[in-house]
């Protein structure tokens, strides 16, 4: 491991097992893509000409005819949204979010509609398209969908996350045969999915991944599939792509990232990860008030993660307080705590440097010791967490 910048900078050596999220920095970058990046920045290069070379790359490791780096997943959504409405109309492209094509309406299940950081809906409103909610939010049917098409359909996005609704909706290849009998695209966003091929390979026309979780590349999204469509996204460069630009060293970092996924021993990461998950269920089995369980992952990425379930009366602690002192003790844990309010959350052990598994354990056990020996269950109110959820981005800058 590199020396550790962060103490000289004023910031909290955090430890992560919440996953790839943004707010922690997604991931861990490979020594491939940091290399790269580095090899390219010196350089000049003609970076439509760096794009093309990574479409090649982007279309062997996913199936895809085509595809381009941008700079997130979330604008890969605004982007191939944008691309859908406007198509080779260069003139339509520099007037959106203002509307010159009359289809711009882009059909999303309702259950679809999350926040991954910002909501979902938001990054199609800003390519100009107008969202067209299917269906209600734990139910859409296939009646529900093949009404919403009209003529001014322009697109149709499927969301892929462990934040969706997952069940009554329709699935993606379901949902791929409404659209295309009335010849509508389908966007599939697959920021934080494993499978680089299924999307594609189910019937969507466009999946956007990210570049910077799973395959621990640069801060950066994936655009790919169809060669007219990803033609059409790319082009948004040219209007409100620009501010989603990304540099030649982000191309460079994620093309020797996809590469480097094809020689990655994703068997024995997985091993690895599953001893972590080991380790940590034997530090709390047969602790009081808690219950330790090992489950897969919701959308199918080959990894598991670790259910701590909170009994405050028997571990004198809540769930959300237990994860907020984790958070708050030295060093940081970061626990997955989306779904706190129901007395469990996650730990996700897919970032972590060698030897963090073992700190992990040992503040897991000194917190709850801690609890245990508390007079008084420890449980603040709920309500406290969503009352406070924003204070450190409006605080922002001190």
């Amino acid at each position: 491991m590199s020396t550790d910048i962060r103490p000289s900078l004023g910031l909290r050596p955090v430890i992560n097992v919440s996953g790839t999220m943004t707010s922690l920095g997604a991931s861990i970058v490979v020594p491939e893509a940091i290399e790269a990046m580095a090899s390219i920045l010196p350089h000049f290069v003609e970076i439509n000409d760096l794009q093309r070379k990574a479409s090649g790359v982007i279309a062997r490791l996913t199936g895809g005819e085509a595809g381009f780096v941008t700079a997130s997943c979330s604008a890969g959504i605004s982007l191939a949204v944008a691309g859908a409405i406007t198509g080779n109309n260069l003139l339509a492209i520099e007037r959106l979010p203002d509307v010159v094509p009359e289809k711009n309406e882009v059909l999303v299940q309702m259950g679809h509609v999350v926040s991954y950081g910002a909501p979902v809906d938001q990054a199609i409103r800003l390519a100009g398209g107008k969202v067209v909610l299917v269906g209600q939010a734990t139910s859409t049917h296939r009646f529900h969908m093949e009404n919403a098409i009209t003529d001014k359909t322009a697109a149709a996005v499927y969301v892929v996350s462990h934040h969706v609704v997952d069940y009554g909706l329709l699935n993606l290849k379901e949902f791929v045969e409404i659209a295309h009998a009335k010849g509508v695209p389908v966007i599939v966003d697959a920021a934080s999915e494993y499978d680089l091929r299924i999307f594609l390979e189910q019937g969507a026309d466009i999946a956007l991944y990210s570049g910077h979780k799973f395959l621990g590349g640069p801060t950066s999204g994936i655009v790919a599939g169809s060669k007219e469509l990803v033609r059409h996204a790319f082009l948004q460069n040219m209007g409100i792509g620009r501010g989603m630009k990304v540099g030649k060293e982000s191309i460079f970092g994620v093309m020797a990232a996809l590469e480097a996924w094809e020689n990655r021993d994703h068997a024995g990461i997985r091993e690895r990860e599953t001893s972590y998950l080991n380790l940590w269920k034997r530090t709390l089995d047969g602790r009081p008030g808690l219950t330790a369980l090992i489950e897969p992952d919701p959308t199918n990425n080959p990894l598991d993660r670790l259910r701590l379930i909170v009994d405050p009366e028997q571990a004198h602690i809540t769930a959300w307080d237990l994860a907020d002192a984790l958070a708050k003790g030295s060093p940081p844990i970061i626990v997955r705590d989306h779904e706190v309010e129901h007395r469990y959350f996650y730990l996700d052990p897919c970032n972590l440097h060698p030897g963090e598994e073992t700190i992990v354990a040992e503040r897991l056990a000194q917190e709850l010791d801690k609890a245990r020996a508390s007079n008084e269950i420890i449980a603040t109110p709920i309500e406290n967490r969503s009352r406070h959820r924003f204070d450190g981005g409006l605080r922002w800058p001190d």
